[in-house]
């Protein structure tokens, strides 16, 4: 099917690895327990759009740039350590307690969350080098051009969102309570700038490919 192989093996596979907590669901859980679900959902959206473009990189060859470039690689990575470590730096110095009421009401609030979200996963070279890793064990060797790419990549992404969206409106769910009391709030703002900062480092950690 389009050059596809063992299409079943792969979306059992790609679900498992949805399952596994990684940055992405880490950055979602932060944002869904200090901001709440609407938070939460946009910086789904924003992470979900980031692997579309992932997706449309590794299958028009984009992303072999980064594999054979270690410069452009550390370049992407540092930007993605630098930008993480204020976001999260930025929520530890913040006093105020911004909860998911005053947030539903900021359309620029919401748009920022988005672009972060976004920025994350762009930032993020660990992303592209998965599916170029991942991706073409399920492709045929006498498959060509984009097509086959695009549908596993599609696919993975969208078993992604569903489980994002799970993440997200439960943590919020759990912590919904919690965000209405301000000194409870504020540390939760506190908890999601050290992921933030953790993320930042295990970024800082990632090695190009040989």
């Amino acid at each position: 099917m389009f050059g596809i192989i063992h299409y079943e093996v792969f979306l059992l596979t790609g679900i498992l690895l949805n399952l596994i907590p990684g940055a992405d669901t880490m950055y979602i859980v932060g944002r869904s327990m200090s901001q709440g679900r609407k938070a939460g959902v946009y910086s789904v959206l924003g992470i979900i759009s980031g692997s579309l473009i992932h997706t449309l990189f590794v299958a028009f060859g984009l992303s072999m740039i980064l594999v054979k470039s270690i410069f452009l690689f550390n370049t992407i990575k540092i930007i993605g350590v630098i930008y993480l470590m204020y976001l999260g730096i930025r929520m530890l110095l913040d006093k105020s307690n911004v909860t998911f009421q005053a947030a539903s009401n900021d359309k620029l609030n919401i748009r920022k969350l988005y672009v972060q979200g976004l920025l994350t996963s762009l930032t993020n070279p660990k992303v592209s080098l998965f599916f170029i890793a991942f991706l073409p064990q399920f492709i045929d060797t006498k498959a060509s051009g984009p097509v086959p790419f695009l549908i596993l990549g599609l696919t993975f992404t969208f078993t992604g969102l569903i489980w994002c969206l799970i993440v997200a409106y439960f943590s919020s769910y759990v912590t919904k309570k919690l965000r209405g009391n301000q000194k409870v709030g504020m540390v939760l703002n506190k908890i999601t700038g050290m992921i933030f900062i953790g993320m930042g480092i295990k970024l800082l950690q990632t090695k190009a490919p040989n």
